[in-house]
């Protein structure tokens, strides 16, 4: 089959022909049609410290995607040729504590997909049933290749009520984006979000967000009065992974605010342990989806009305891979998405 891989450690990708996986007892093989690109999978391109300390080539990459099922192992129950589906790219033991409690998304020995063991940029991957999420309704697959990141914005957006509230988001990259659009959708009073990208302040407003800040050039304080704001934000989503970012916000929650922290910094972050304690803040970290709670209120939020499509900016084939991961490094698109049933389409950019 074709797959786009890591064939040797350092930058670079290459598209190769490599042995189709099979289905083993309790794992579910898939004909991928989509996949999302990721902010991990440009790392692995590039190669940077983080991925050589992490992954191991010759590796197939990719976590998010969506495909049909073509065939299913031994013991393999609910999952039947033909299904629709997407995957939970963290693929848990079974057996730590977290685990054995149903809470899967906190295993201590999580193997990532397209990180770990070989990913879904091919024509084909193999998962365990425990981790392929079947589409039971109808959805464009677009859409549906990026559920993965989808989740962790929902996984953020919802880990606090937001009915009533006033919401600041920090980074309007993709998962920021899709946080404003599921913010308001349930029932924030106002969203703000903040970056310093104009295209992707632009989009972020397309995705419903109340107001986009670029904080090079106005301060988050600016638009409180606007918004009849006087004693601060109450729910935060750090999603940039920037320290001034996350500072900020702290300084800008009301009294019991509450934040929840996505994004992934790249060294140590100094925070006001004072207003933390005085104004009694909590800040929850989060990462990837609960299994499957989040990917539940995915379908749901869809269902009911949710439009994340915005979102999705650029379309290629596979055999355009360089000119896709070079339009998800650029900053200037949303989410960029690779078909693996065409080796090129006519146009990059939607």
């Amino acid at each position: 089959m074709r797959a786009l891989v890591k064939t040797a450690a350092g930058p670079g990708l290459e598209l190769a022909d490599v042995t189709a996986p099979q289905a083993g007892t309790g794992q579910v093989l898939i004909r991928v049609l989509r996949t999302g690109i990721c902010g991990t999978d440009l790392h692995i391109d590039s190669w940077d410290d983080w991925a050589a300390r992490t992954v191991r080539a010759p590796l197939v990459l990719g976590h998010e995607f969506v495909g049909e099922v073509v065939e299913t192992g031994p013991g393999v129950q609910d999952v039947k040729a033909g299904d629709l589906v997407s995957g939970e790219g963290h693929l848990v033991c079974g057996k730590c504590r977290n685990c054995m409690a149903g809470r899967r998304h906190l295993c201590i020995r999580t193997i990532g997909l397209g990180v770990h063991t070989d990913g879904a940029f091919a024509e084909y991957v193999v998962l365990p049933e425990s981790n392929v999420w079947v589409h039971r309704h109808p959805i464009d697959l677009d859409v549906a290749a990026i559920f993965d990141p989808f989740g962790n914005a929902v996984h953020t957006a919802l880990s606090f009520p937001v009915l009533g509230e006033d919401v600041l988001i920090t980074g309007a990259g993709p998962i920021g984006m899709m946080a404003a659009a599921v913010a308001g959708h349930a029932g924030a009073r106002s969203v703000v979000i903040t970056d310093v990208s104009p295209y992707r302040l632009d989009l972020a407003r397309k995705m419903g967000a109340t107001l986009a800040v670029d904080v090079s050039q106005g301060a988050i304080a600016d638009v409180m009065p606007g918004l009849r704001m006087s004693e601060g934000f109450d729910v935060g989503m750090e999603m940039s992974g920037r320290a001034d970012a996350l500072q900020d916000m702290i300084a800008h929650m009301s009294p019991g605010g509450r934040i929840a922290i996505l994004g992934l910094p790249t060294g140590e972050v100094a925070l006001d342990m004072a207003a933390i304690v005085t104004r009694m803040l909590t800040l929850r970290g989060i990462y990837g989806r609960e299994m499957y709670e989040t990917w539940y209120a995915m379908s749901v939020l869809l269902q009911n009305g949710l439009d994340i499509s915005p979102v999705i900016t650029h379309r290629f084939g596979y055999e355009q891979h360089a000119e896709a991961f070079a339009a998800a490094r650029s900053g200037r698109c949303g989410k960029v998405v690779i078909d693996w049933t065409r080796p090129t389409l006519a146009a990059g950019a939607s």
